[in-house]
């Protein structure tokens, strides 16, 4: 069978089987406010989202909104935050976050794009999931490293900076997949498609893979 990897078609269909097999694509982090949710994505750097969930209870019953967090002693926020890894910088991040948006917009995440990436700690990848999941708006593709990863596996990009792929998928993912696509495929490389042992075998989009090994 001769497939374009990268084709709407190609992309559709594997889109299908990743709704058919995994269901609503819903983030895995806990949260009750866009405010809550801003500092969940800036905590689940470089680790798990369960690492995350037992943490930010604690953090959010200290420290319930924004106006608090900003005046929280950092010492204490590391101590909280110690588990989630780089401890230290998402302290300060996450109370310098807390400081702008209280100043700036009472206690409130923005919902633009634009606000979003000039706040401490908010890169593309951050306010492109506060942007879909508190707002619904998809204004970009949310890039970490399975994703990275399953985009160039699956043929749809070449790329390895996370702005140059996100660009890339931008182009070949048609928009109304852009929120539930990264979030499958995330569940995907973690089901399936892991770094250093990918399960060709058992994966069920084998056949539309450029890099099975079957």
């Amino acid at each position: 069978m001769n497939i374009k990897y990268n084709s709407k078609e190609n992309i559709l269909s594997i889109f299908e089987k990743f709704k058919k097999y995994y269901g609503v694509a819903q983030t895995p982090l806990h949260f009750k406010t866009t405010e809550q949710l801003a500092i969940a994505v800036v905590l689940s750097a470089q680790t798990t989202d369960n690492q995350v969930n037992k943490v930010t209870p604690h953090l959010f019953k200290i420290f319930p909104d924004m106006a608090s967090l900003a005046k929280g002693d950092l010492n204490q926020i590391e101590k909280i935050v110690y588990s989630t890894g780089f401890y230290k910088n998402k302290a300060k991040n996450i109370r310098n976050l807390a400081v702008e948006v209280t100043e700036k917009y009472n206690g409130f995440i923005p919902g633009d794009f634009q606000q979003l990436l000039k706040l401490p700690g908010i890169g593309r990848k951050t306010a492109n999931v506060i942007m879909d999941c508190a707002f619904h708006q998809s204004v970009g593709i949310v890039v970490d490293t399975h994703v990275k990863r399953l985009s160039f596996r699956l043929g749809w990009t070449r790329e390895k900076s996370p702005a140059k792929i996100e660009k890339d998928l931008m182009n070949v993912v048609p928009k109304e997949c852009w929120h539930d696509i990264s979030l499958y495929m995330i569940f995907h490389g973690r089901r399936f498609c892991m770094a250093r042992k990918p399960d060709c075998t058992g994966c069920f989009l084998n056949s539309q893979c450029p890099a099975s090994e079957i």
